[in-house]
């Protein structure tokens, strides 16, 4: 019974962490690639969970055992209804409104009751286990939960996604859901035995409900008056727990955001915060308060001076500035993990016996729920930047505080006037060149300033985090001048060159997937139209009012809003002389832009002989390859433009990949400077709405 137990607790764990980029992968080109789609879900597995729990708990307080085990028998059941987990495409989105409150009814239609009963598995086994095993270490089992679910999340990326489409992952989860099903009902009829025999052993009457039995665990005693937990402790449970997701996320998104933008890096912080659950949860003593709060005070001040201060090993003083990648990673996850393993350690430290375990694990839900929504929800709302991160670091170096003792204490109180300090800075230094800051679902827009207006090299810059959303002089003479990856040399400036007839006198039709600043609007003459597809509205109101790209071009301007793909399927075809695809910059690459059933709808829009343009520029993936496969789907040839500015020039670095059938346009850009064709690669796999396999692009 033992391993029966054990073996339903960690299929269920496996497959809760397993379902989360299942299905995210799933509804992720519905809502436009957005990191914050990734959010949202994860909010509402923690409300999901927090579901599980809540009925983990009444029905081990206030069911008898029959009833207990005949109603989540006729749920596990009911749940089989909702297999296989795949989409409707019904819930496609029409417009980019609401679509927080959308993501949330989809997930609920289609994984809703599967993942509740998931949820419902940690805390129900182990309450039958403590039932069957007196004196045994049951929350031994919740480390085993933990061990599975940082399994599903390490599996997932390097075998699973690379290996299986996203149909066939959820057919293979669904059968995965299946079996657990039967290890559940099993443990379900074991549960009810376990409690009956306990029960006959004990003496209290048959119908004695779960709740009321008495059980130990190693270091923990219990008995029959064991008193229930009261409020200040159940508070101290919630508050603890929320720390720790408010921190997990916060971090996530700080370290995606502004240090780097690489994929796969949210990985590393979920793991590590797993990993102190394991730790915390083994009873092995892993977390000891007398080093670790000290390590964790000295670290949260170190991360909060990070956020606007770096060492310059030169002079070895410090200097403003954001931290290099190979010191913010380190810096901001070993923070992680041990301001987490602080959490989780006083959280285990605090835990009742066995008779309140479901109570226990329903406010450590309800604890991780609320950090969720606060980071998840609440700050995208009502926060103009990223300031539930220090925010999350301030509340655990104050949580430090309270715990300490003695000498300790002082050192805390100190931390946190250091900490408190650092974060006023912080809100200092972003908005002292900073002329707006403004947020919603799909991230953080701060519109800044360099210079004077005099200068002749003064820009304003719209910034995503890290990533440069386009820039334009200040000055009058330069102000129509294009920017960044966008200047006549680049690929893009190029290509709407050679697309010109060589009269110039036919006017072009230009498309553009993903708006920016509106930066190749500085390209378009009288009689020519510019169409602008943009996901973000708020990065269209910043376009238009902080910009003057958009108001100043000769073209005709138009702007279509919604996810680009969505938006061009419902579209009759546009007959574009140039469509540029510039999305593909950030850490939540849009993939669904990037396959072959993409490229068959932007063939469809773009006139005979006319360019479709791939704006491939990315620290980290080399996407020509993946641009070259789709190029051969719709048996047009590809040329690769890279432009390598000289030092100093304002012009960035870029890299486009132009695809065209035209050879006239073809000898015009080669006429223009330097292209390079693309080798094929034989181990790269088309790409499409059911594959793709980022590890394989990595550079």
């Amino acid at each position: 019974m033992k391993a029966l137990f054990a073996a339903t607790i960690a299929l269920s764990a496996f497959l809760l962490f397993l379902v989360q980029p299942i299905i995210a992968r799933q509804i992720l080109p519905w809502f436009g690639g957005s990191a914050a789609v990734w959010t949202t879900c994860m909010v509402f597995f923690q409300l999901a969970l927090l579901s599980g729990y809540l009925y983990s708990d009444l029905a081990a307080r206030r069911l008898p055992p029959r009833r207990q085990a005949l109603l989540h028998a006729a749920l596990l059941a009911a749940s089989l209804v909702c297999l296989p987990i795949v989409a409707d495409a019904a819930f496609k989105p029409a417009d980019a409104d609401a679509p927080i409150a959308r993501i949330l009814v989809l997930l609920t239609v289609t994984i809703g009751l599967p993942y509740v009963m998931l949820a419902t598995t940690g805390p129900l086994v182990q309450s039958w286990f403590a039932q069957r095993y007196r004196g045994a270490r049951v929350y031994r089992l919740y480390a085993l939960s933990n061990v599975a679910s940082m399994l599903a999340l390490l599996v997932y990326p390097p075998l699973i996604e690379p290996l299986a489409g996203a149909r066939a992952q959820a057919l293979g989860w669904s059968a995965g859901y299946a079996l657990f099903v039967a290890l559940a009902l099993a443990a379900t009829w074991g549960g009810w035995r376990a409690r009956q025999a306990s029960a006959t052993a004990d003496g209290p009457p048959a119908g004695a409900r779960i709740g009321a039995t008495p059980a130990t665990t190693a270091g923990t005693t219990a008995s029959t008056d064991e008193p229930p937990p009261g409020w200040r402790a159940r508070a101290t449970w919630s508050t603890l727990a929320a720390l720790g997701t408010a921190l997990l996320l916060s971090v996530t998104t700080h370290i995606g955001q502004n240090v780097a933008s690489v994929p796969f890096l949210w990985l590393l912080p979920l793991s590590l915060y797993l990993l102190t659950f394991i730790l915390c949860f083994d009873g092995a003593g892993w977390y000891r308060r007398g080093w670790m709060l000290p390590l964790g005070l000295l670290l949260g001040v170190v991360m909060v001076a990070g956020l606007q201060w770096r060492i310059d090993w030169a002079t070895l003083r410090p200097q403003r500035g954001l931290l290099p990648l190979w010191e913010a990673v380190p810096l901001y996850t070993a923070g992680l993990f041990v301001l987490c393993m602080i959490c989780h350690g006083e959280l285990v430290a605090r835990r009742p016996g066995p008779r309140h375990l479901t109570a226990f694990y329903l406010m450590v839900s309800a604890g991780g729920a609320a950090g969720g929504l606060a980071v998840g929800i609440a700050a995208p709302l009502l926060l103009s930047w990223y300031w539930e991160f220090p925010v999350a670091l301030l509340g655990v170096t104050a949580i430090a505080a309270l715990l300490s003792r003695g000498g300790l204490r002082w050192m805390a109180v100190a931390a946190l006037c250091a900490a408190a300090a650092g974060f006023a800075d912080h809100v200092r230094g972003i908005r002292a060149d900073t002329l707006e800051l403004t947020r919603n679902f799909y991230g953080a827009m701060r519109v800044k300033t360099t210079g004077l207006e005099h200068d002749p090299n003064a820009v304003l810059r719209l910034m995503h985090g890290v990533i440069n959303h386009g820039e334009q002089y200040r000055t009058e003479t330069r102000r129509t001048r294009a920017t960044t990856y966008y200047g006549a040399p680049s690929g893009i400036g190029r290509a709407l060159q050679a697309a010109r007839d060589p009269a110039g006198t036919t006017p072009l039709r230009v498309g553009v997937v993903g708006l920016g600043v509106g930066t190749l609007a500085a390209y378009g003459r009288s009689g020519d139209t510019v169409r602008l597809y943009e996901l973000d509205p708020q990065v269209e109101r910043l376009a238009r009012t902080r910009f003057d790209f958009l108001r100043d071009s000769a073209a005709t301007i138009e702007t279509r809003l919604g996810d680009a793909r969505l938006v061009l399927e419902r579209e009759a075809p546009a007959g574009f002389d140039v469509l540029a695809i510039d999305a593909f910059s950030s850490d939540a690459i849009p993939v669904h832009l990037l396959t072959r059933e993409a490229m068959h709808t932007y063939r469809r829009h773009v006139k005979e002989g006319g360019v479709i343009a791939f704006h491939v520029s990315n620290r980290y993936l080399d996407l020509s390859g993946v641009v070259r496969g789709l190029a051969d789907a719709i048996g047009w040839p590809a040329l690769r433009v890279i432009h390598d500015p000289e030092r100093g020039s304002p012009l960035y670095r870029s890299d486009w990949v132009l695809v065209s059938a035209d050879a006239g346009f073809a000898a015009r850009l080669k006429a223009g400077g330097p292209v390079e064709a693309i080798a094929p690669r034989a181990d790269l796999r088309p790409w499409t709405d059911d594959y793709n396999n980022l590890f394989q692009v990595l550079k």
